[in-house]
């Protein structure tokens, strides 16, 4: 095993890991805003696939990604508001909400499939449709330095948008007014409202943008690392950016590390399944079992807002 060999198999790992890492941290930082505010969403995997179906769909019948890409953030957008109509507003308890948009935005998605293309699946998407790869064909590839550069720079747009979101989600959490009110909220929403703040209103928007960038996730899936949605496009994706963003203590940049480790592992299990070297039965559970050791080792050292999963009540 010589020194070229390590270092276009370490190039690949990257290329994986970066390929599979942005719809989980489109969707974390998505959950970062609905939990910080004080909400749990565990709908985020009915939203990715909400906008993993219409991305997809978009694009095809438009033949223009982006706008299958905003497309795909509006329908988690929708779905959403719906989960904040019914918590935020209506008291609904969030769990139960939750999983009622995981079984809902799936049964829509499968049904509209079947209704336009007569199949669960949608036709694949054209090249030209699917979001464009960026320095694609900038590095010397006869070389193991340019195969290794080319490996890991040469990725789908929506992947340095993913890296991109973090610092804008980290500046609106922390240098901004409204991001100083959602954390408030999602600690003691009593006491924003003697300040004046319209909890009800602000929390509402975190949900729906919540929404917005799980459907940004669940686009980046069907328009990037595959070419058409299938019902098993997302596959737990959304319960594994969850896991994202309490490995990384309901923080952005946190939430970053965690679905780089996840991306990672979903990267390996791609690698090792092409070597036929362990069972691909086996191989699969990677991501999963890393899922539940998060869990395990890092759900009790979190600090969740005080106020998280309480609905509230507007004083008369």
């Amino acid at each position: 095993m010589n020194l070229d060999f390590l270092i276009t198999e370490l190039g690949v790992i990257i290329y994986a890991t970066l390929l599979y890492t942005p719809p989980l941290l489109f969707a974390s930082l998505g959950s970062c805003f609905s939990e910080v505010s004080g909400v749990v969403n565990i709908g985020i995997e009915g939203m990715m696939t909400a906008g993993a179906f219409t991305g997809c769909v978009v694009a095809y019948f438009t033949g223009s990604p982006w706008l299958g890409f905003l497309c795909g953030g509006l329908a988690g957008a929708l779905f959403g508001a719906l989960h904040a109509l019914a918590t935020v507003r209506l008291g609904a308890d969030q769990t139960i909400s939750g999983t009622a948009i995981n079984f809902l935005a799936p049964g829509i998605a499968i049904m509209m499939a079947k209704s336009m293309f007569s199949s669960t699946d949608t036709i694949p998407l054209p090249a030209a449709s699917k979001i464009p790869l960026l320095f694609n064909g900038l590095f010397d590839t006869t070389t193991t330095v340019g195969t290794f550069l080319k490996n890991v720079f040469t990725n789908y747009a929506t992947t340095y948008l993913a890296f991109i979101a973090v610092a804008v989600v980290w500046f609106v959490f922390y240098k901004t007014r409204f991001g100083l009110r959602m954390r408030a909220c999602g600690e003691h929403p009593q006491a924003c409202e003697t300040l004046g703040i319209n909890v009800l209103r602000t929390r509402f928007l975190c949900v729906t943008i919540s929404g917005f960038l799980s459907g940004l996730g669940g686009a980046c899936v069907t328009m990037a690392i595959t070419n058409q949605f299938r019902p098993i496009s997302i596959v737990g994706q959304g319960f594994i950016a969850i896991a994202a963003v309490i490995f990384g203590k309901f923080r952005p940049q946190g939430a970053m590390l965690g679905c780089l480790l996840f991306g990672f592992c979903t990267g390996l299990k791609v690698v090792l399944g092409s070597s036929n070297l362990i069972s691909a039965q086996l191989i699969s559970l990677i991501p999963y079992v890393v899922t539940v050791l998060v869990l395990i080792l890092f759900v009790g050292k979190s600090h969740v807002p005080a106020a998280n999963g309480k609905p509230y009540i507007k004083s008369k």
